[in-house]
């Protein structure tokens, strides 16, 4: 596999958009083994909307191996931010004709694309639909936790001040306290206080809502 030299932001990207993905429909049929599989349009189809949602785009090149017996696709796995990923997949032609190179095209690109997004395989639309799942939420643990990083002077000058809470130190906290923004407040307020990433005892919540 090759790759820029950062993936933070694709890691991130794919993580959400695997959330998003359901699978590929067995939507067509061989008929020498009778038996169903998911044809390249289908992996397109479960993979596009998800991966343009989260800033994620791919190309397919074709490739040859090495002595030209084989061919193949190079997938590359792109981010907006300009990092990627890529990988090569080939396998050796059974006949040197067009019809032969098509095909073996197809299957490398169904396979490589599938395997660069950890797609799987479903086999109806309703077992696709079911494989979806829901973006994962922000617990209230997470949410303080970031709001306290963002306001991190804020938070320290609050605990400081109600170490010795005086009337004075008690409005002077209340004022630093009232520097952070009502979605930080809110999300330091309604994490319980035996949570890790909560910034206030029980004791210094009922200083700040005394009037």
């Amino acid at each position: 596999m090759n790759k820029s030299e950062s993936i933070a932001n694709l890691a991130l990207a794919l993580n959400l958009a695997q959330q998003q993905m359901g699978g590929a429909v067995k939507d067509s049929t061989n008929p020498f083994f009778k038996s169903s599989y998911a044809d390249l349009t289908s992996v397109i189809k479960a993979v596009k909307d998800p991966l343009c949602a989260n800033g994620l785009s791919y190309v397919q090149f074709p490739i040859t191996s090495t002595g030209g017996n084989g061919i193949g696709v190079e997938t590359v796995l792109m981010h907006k931010s300009g990092e990627w990923v890529s990988n090569e997949f080939t396998m050796p032609m059974v006949k040197s004709d067009p019809q032969a190179a098509g095909a073996c095209l197809s299957y490398a690109r169904r396979y490589g694309l599938s395997s660069v997004l950890g797609l799987p395989v479903a086999d109806s639309d309703a077992e696709a639909a079911m494989m979806r799942g829901k973006p994962v939420e922000p617990s209230e643990a997470e949410l303080c936790a970031e709001a306290v990083f963002r306001n991190k002077p804020s938070v320290d000058a609050v605990v400081s001040y109600l170490a010795d809470p005086t009337p004075e130190n008690v409005l002077l906290a209340k004022e630093a306290f009232g520097e952070i923004s009502e979605d930080d407040q809110r999300a330091m307020w309604k994490a319980p206080t035996k949570v890790s990433t909560a910034p206030f005892t029980t004791e210094e919540r009922k200083l700040l809502k005394g009037a």
